[in-house]
């Protein structure tokens, strides 16, 4: 670990950084949960992120995402790891700027322990969903489902299924518009997720 990584997380939970400076945690989309959940990853001090996104910024995405108005046109990847090296410049980081699909899925994601699913649309998570569990049966997934509206905070949840894990409340829609305090909840539930698995504090 290197001076700057000590200082960084000095105030870490006692047994987690050297744990999680080995782990490598895949996010597929880097948006509002995705971009969220891996600053928050980033400052818990994973060592590795695998990120694949085949978006630009927008200056609608401000609204949410972890992105700046100097981001805006740039590759989301490049931007989002650009704000991850500014919080720990050691951080391992394996860019895709590239849509996923279920037949490159399994070699984007190969060492990835855990994958964070940070898809917009339903139809995108059921066959991301499927295509890590077909490739990857052992390894978990972390989906957010129902993170839109505002309020209701109570009703954000984890709900596991063997493997996966939901985070959210499985219910609101896209119509009801996005709110950054409410994602930002739900990706950073995400988040806590993955760094409990990585733990072993979650079967």
């Amino acid at each position: 670990m290197s001076r700057s990584e000590s200082s960084i997380f000095e105030r870490n939970v006692p047994g987690t950084t050297e744990r999680l400076q080995m782990a490598t945690v895949g996010i597929a989309g880097c948006g509002g949960l995705g971009s969220n959940a891996a600053a928050s990853l980033a400052r818990a001090g994973v060592g590795r992120l695998i990120l694949v996104d085949h978006d630009r910024v927008e200056l609608s995405n401000l609204n949410r995402q972890h992105y700046f108005q100097t981001d805006v046109g740039k590759a989301k990847v490049e931007a989002l790891a650009g704000h991850l090296r500014a919080i720990n410049p050691d951080i391992d980081l394996v860019l895709h700027d590239l849509e996923l699909t279920p037949q490159n899925t399994p070699e984007i994601f190969a060492e990835a322990e855990i994958l964070i699913e940070a898809f917009d649309r339903a139809e995108l998570k059921r066959w991301l969903i499927e295509a890590w569990c077909t490739a990857f049966p052992d390894r978990p997934i972390v989906c957010g489902s129902g993170l839109s509206g505002i309020g209701n905070t109570n009703a954000l949840r984890v709900h596991s299924a063997g493997r996966i894990h939901f985070c959210g409340d499985e219910e609101s829609d896209m119509s009801l518009g996005l709110c950054a305090a409410r994602v930002g909840i739900v990706a950073n539930m995400q988040a806590n997720v993955a760094i409990e698995l990585l733990m072993g504090l979650k079967p």
